[in-house]
């Protein structure tokens, strides 16, 4: 009998596919801290994760473990070098989040635009008159730019281009095939000089952090939009608050932060000219369901010697397992 340890719960049509496995149980635990991790890690063949922090010394509590499931695409809270010298493969869900974000994130631009945040608590308020104090801008006409051109970023592109934006792209990694309405740049600093919105869609690793600081957002136009649905880390978000005050950029909108929760003295807080929302923007119904259903089905994979290495991080361990079966 092979156990999944489940650190925090998933959906139920997820813990539906253990159930079905009649060689595996599972465990579910709702405490993550390190010392009840420890209790529960000893004899876990796979381990299912969501955001709680994976501490090394967890992992090397646990030397059945064949594969850790991160619930999400983001693996900064597990310590993936760790698990690459290990030969511990760590899988992520691939795209079954991408839409929801796509819509968080035109949800921010939108809401940035026409002063959402702002006219919706003057309303509250009996302020009906911010009406004629808060004037928003249009998007149509306007150039977005997308850097990170995967498949949340090629959704953004399909809505945006129905907002009537022009759509550029830098991506180096991308390839560059005919994308109706797409126009790629060779650098960031050629798309910045034109983006009237940037959005940021990149992992957050040692080239990303700190991507967008006070001389990139010095180089796009006055009034632009900044947006940010991917890692805290990827903005300078002193930069921003800075360029935000002194109003050369129009508004920011974040779902994601460099330090999470948001501290109660971060200046982002009170600028009227932020839209914030608590990293939630995978985090619909459907999208819960399809990341469980994909984290289960990952961890019983690693279980089975069947990982599509497209969802491996660290795909190195895949090609030494693969050796040392030979």
């Amino acid at each position: 009998m092979k156990k999944i340890l489940v650190v925090q719960p998933l959906r139920p049509e997820a813990l539906e596919l253990f159930e079905a496995r009649p060689d595996v149980r599972f465990d579910v635990v709702t405490d993550f801290s390190s010392q009840n991790l420890l209790r529960h890690i000893v004899d876990a063949d796979a381990l299912t994760i969501r955001d709680a922090p994976l501490p090394m010394a967890v992992l090397e509590a646990a030397p059945r473990l064949k594969v850790v499931s991160r619930h999400g695409v983001g693996t900064d809270n597990i310590p993936v070098d760790y698990c690459t010298a290990r030969g511990l493969p760590v899988t992520v869900v691939g795209s079954v989040n991408a839409i929801s974000v796509a819509e968080q994130t035109m949800f921010l631009m939108l809401a940035a635009a026409r002063h959402g945040i702002a006219l919706d608590a003057a309303v509250r308020r009996g302020d009906f008159g911010a009406r004629a104090r808060l004037i928003g801008l249009e998007l149509r006409g306007r150039r977005l730019l997308i850097v990170g051109f995967g498949r949340i970023g090629r959704e953004i592109a399909a809505r945006a281009r129905a907002f009537g934006l022009s759509v550029l792209v830098f991506d180096p990694f991308a390839a560059r095939t005919a994308e109706a309405g797409v126009s790629f740049v060779d650098t960031l600093e050629q798309g910045l000089a034109q983006a009237d919105v940037l959005t940021l869609h990149v992992p957050l690793d040692e080239r990303t952090r700190n991507l967008i600081g006070a001389r990139e957002m010095a180089l796009m136009p006055r009034n632009a939009i900044v947006l940010n649905t991917a890692r805290g880390g990827i903005i300078d978000e002193e930069a921003l608050s800075a360029a935000l005050d002194a109003g050369h950029l129009w508004a920011a909108g974040l779902d994601t932060f460099a330090i999470e929760p948001l501290q109660s003295g971060s200046p982002l807080l009170t600028n009227a000219r932020t839209v914030l929302s608590p990293h939630s923007a995978a985090l619909t119904e459907e999208s819960l369901v399809a990341m469980g259903m994909m984290t289960a089905r990952n961890a019983l994979a690693g279980l089975d010697g069947v990982l599509d290495p497209a969802l491996v991080v660290n795909g190195s361990v895949l090609k030494e397992m693969s050796h040392a079966a030979q």
